[in-house]
């Protein structure tokens, strides 16, 4: 019997995989919002135009490690499964004209 929190676990997962761009906004917008609250709680004589500078670039790198988990993860785990040779469609190819006529010859299509 599946636990409440592996269950929790793998809606949002499938959530997150099925609105990848909206997940990754969302944690942008989180990052931007918690890196400009600890910056009013910090420092609270900066200008808001660097507080935003500021939360703008932490924001962008939390962005590029999320991406690159993502990358990482679409790559090692199991949305990243390389098709093998005989799933790969080739009906393309049938489409090309042949490379060669019949006695040979180069086919102008095929010649630079």
């Amino acid at each position: 019997m599946e636990s409440t929190v592996e269950r929790i676990s793998s809606s949002v997962q499938s959530w997150v995989k099925d609105h990848e761009l909206a997940a990754i906004g969302g944690v942008w917008a989180a990052a931007v919002g918690t890196s400009v609250a600890y910056s009013r709680r910090k420092a609270p004589q900066r200008g808001t135009g660097l507080r935003l500078i500021h939360a703008r670039m932490h924001a962008q790198a939390l962005t590029l490690a999320v991406l690159g988990g993502a990358a990482l993860f679409h790559y090692y785990g199991d949305g990243g499964r390389r098709k093998r040779a005989d799933d790969i469609d080739l009906d393309f190819y049938s489409q090309l004209p042949p490379a060669t006529d019949a006695d040979g010859n180069e086919n102008q299509r095929w010649s630079w």
